[in-house]
């Protein structure tokens, strides 16, 4: 089997904004106890924050996290989780039907947060509370001057102002299963208030109106379309959600649901600019992607956990070889729109639908799709140059013609870096890049995903699935020709002649 793609630095899609590689934790499940917070574990540092998953969190490079939610923020009460840690109180979460201590806050949080080199893409309550509590958390967060939301984060501890730039009204305010939920009328004009007086405190700030909480829903571009129309000049970016999973055990058509992210982030940008030209405004709307992953393994496990406790084990899905390639597909179908998405947050960090996961009373580990994104983020930075690819296809039952070969090519100062997915369970892959005007001095590395059982999975005790070196790859002045290996996950990175 061929494929080919061809690359030129005349065709650039856009800059990776390096948000493109954000993620999420939400205090749901073991996020964030026996997650990223556990004072008695043997790793843990003088915070009670496990030293072991800061390493793993660093390693991906991971440079903004939605928090605190998630379903979880349409109850959360902010004030619940700053000040004395001992008068705090704990609430029911009827998002999980969980108990909420309020022992990590903001305030905890936030110090995590500098530990991992990360910022906070902060969500502000629009179920059950509004205005008032949100421009007030914008106060207390960032507020230099002498006010009172100010002054209590002084007495709390923190002189300076976090300064959170990334705030989100909401989420998935369409969803039935959300506390508070509204229709696209009523979301939009509170979004548009709330964002009005937010950006009063600080105009400094950008804010993310939600979108659909995924394009099933039965609204889905009519929401998008009625919540912009009231929010388009008061807010920077529109968020997407999307999830996906292989309940049908099809592997040819679940590795195809990259071309379903395709088409919906097409389809948002087009409302995005219908709204645009309506108002006849001069301002581009950009996206956020800010849930999106795998998840369909842990569902039936969830329906066994009691309502009601402490970091109940939720959402925990345990990752096998066809996600790593899936989610490989979905961080390349992202860069492809980089020019509109800006910002996305793989959902969640760790234990919850994560790449890392946590024993209780052992050691952080990788799960498989914990490597194809660390290699992303780590060197798709740069300029995304527009893919032209020729390839065989494949049909599914959703999709009339799915390429046997996904692909994206990003360019920075020193490396050409190419990232492919062979779906193709039984052909290696004669796989041919080709640059004109792009001059490469020699290979630096090509590792690749390959060779395991689809439904093979990594434990703590053994990480198996991970990158390895291959030799199969030759250079020219103008092509390199590497051997894909059926059902691979495969990055190429080239250095550039200076």
């Amino acid at each position: 089997m061929e494929s080919k793609l061809k690359v030129s630095k005349q065709l650039i899609v856009s800059e990776v904004d390096c948000r493109l590689y954000g993620s999420f934790i939400e205090h749901l499940g073991r996020a964030v106890y026996t997650g990223i917070y556990q004072p008695n574990h043997v790793s843990s540092d003088e915070d009670g924050f496990r030293q072991d998953v800061i390493d793993l969190v660093k390693e991906l490079d991971v440079p903004i996290i939605r928090y605190p939610g998630g379903n979880f923020v349409s109850g959360f009460q902010w004030e619940d989780s700053v000040g004395d840690r001992d008068l705090r109180p704990k609430r029911l979460d009827l998002a999980w039907r969980s108990i909420e201590t309020n022992e990590v806050g903001l305030q905890e949080f936030y110090k995590w947060t500098k530990k991992v080199n990360t910022e906070i893409n902060m969500a502000v309550n629009l179920g059950t509370r509004g205005i008032n509590a949100a421009r007030n958390l914008v106060e207390y967060c960032n507020f230099e001057g002498d006010s009172y939301w100010a002054n209590l984060r002084r007495a709390h501890g923190q002189a300076e102002p976090y300064q959170i730039k990334t705030w989100c009204l909401g989420n998935e305010m369409d969803g039935p299963w959300q506390i508070g939920a509204k229709t696209s009328e009523e979301y939009g004009r509170l979004a548009a208030e709330t964002a009005k007086a937010m950006k009063l405190v600080d105009d400094s700030i950008e804010l993310v109106v939600c979108g659909s909480s995924n394009s099933q829903m039965p609204t889905f571009g009519e929401w998008e379309l009625d919540v912009l129309d009231h929010t388009y000049e008061y807010v920077d970016y529109l968020s997407l959600h999307q999830y996906y999973g292989n309940a049908s055990n099809d592997l040819a058509e679940y590795l195809a649901c990259s071309l379903d992210m395709d088409q919906f982030i097409t389809g948002v940008v087009a409302m995005c600019d219908a709204i645009k030209a309506k108002r006849h405004s001069n301002k581009q709307l950009n996206l956020s992607f800010d849930e999106w992953n795998i998840w369909y393994h842990s569902n039936e496990a969830d329906q066994a956990e009691k309502p009601w406790q402490v970091a109940p084990k939720l959402l925990e899905d345990h990752y096998n070889f066809e996600d790593a390639l899936v989610l490989g597909c979905l961080l390349i179908t992202l860069l492809k729109h980089a020019d509109r998405v800006k910002i996305a947050c793989l959902a969640q960090l760790v234990n919850v639908i994560a790449p890392i996961m946590t024993d209780e009373n052992g050691n952080a580990w990788q799960q498989t799709i914990y490597f194809p994104f660390a290699q992303v983020s780590k060197y798709g930075r740069g300029q995304v140059l527009k893919p032209v690819v020729e390839s065989d296809t494949y049909q599914t039952k959703s999709f009339d013609e799915v390429p046997y070969i996904e692909t994206i090519a990003v360019l920075n100062e020193d490396e050409l870096v190419v990232f492919a997915v062979n779906r193709s369970a039984e052909e290696v892959m004669n796989f041919v890049v080709s640059y004109d005007d792009i001059s490469i001095s020699e290979l630096i590395e090509f590792s690749e995903i390959s060779g395991f059982d689809i439904k093979a999975v990594n434990t703590s005790d053994k990480i198996l699935i991970k990158p390895h070196a291959s030799t199969q790859i030759t250079l020219s002045s103008d092509t390199l020709q590497a051997n894909l290996a059926p059902l691979s996950w495969n990055m190429i990175r080239c250095r550039l002649k200076k």
